[in-house]
């Protein structure tokens, strides 16, 4: 073996310090022959006769409604204008579709808020339950910066 022994009184008192390589390059040899057997049978495949079927394909677009609200507080429902009053009874049509349709609002940055939360209360209301936000990313602030402009 490859180590020292407990008596002193011989004229080599050091241990060996060497590893035993020749356990590990037998494992090493048995895996690759493993490795060499298998990788054929894993890169063969199965022949089967599959049967046709002609469907018509599936229609991946989603649907969706644009909602634009500018900072006059004028609402157009895809780009048509339609009257605040009027939003919810509009929402109810487009929510009984299936599926239903995402509501995409964009609004300007000058829009008052009351206008967006009667929108949005619209909608819940009708109920649609997909709500989303357009904006469009500041090119001039840099990645992770906040773009929300200072008001004094």
């Amino acid at each position: 073996m490859a180590f020292g022994g407990f008596n002193s009184s011989t004229s080599e008192n050091h241990t060996m310090t060497e590893i035993n390589m020749v356990p590990l390059i037998d494992v090493m040899l048995v895996l690759l022959v493993i490795f060499i057997i298998t990788a054929p049978l894993l890169s063969q495949s199965i022949k089967i006769n599959v049967p046709q079927a002609n469907a018509a394909p599936v229609d991946p677009k989603p649907l969706s409604i644009d909602l634009a609200v500018n900072d006059a507080g004028q609402i157009f429902l895809n780009d048509q204008p339609v009257l605040l009053d009027d939003l919810q009874a509009k929402f109810r049509v487009e929510a009984a579709h299936d599926p239903q349709p995402e509501l995409r609002i964009r609004a300007d940055l000058n829009t008052r808020y009351e206008v967006l939360a009667h929108v949005m209360s619209s909608a819940k209301g009708a109920g649609l339950k997909r709500l989303g936000f357009i904006t469009r990313p500041d090119e001039a602030a840099p990645a992770g910066a906040a773009s929300i402009p200072a008001r004094h």
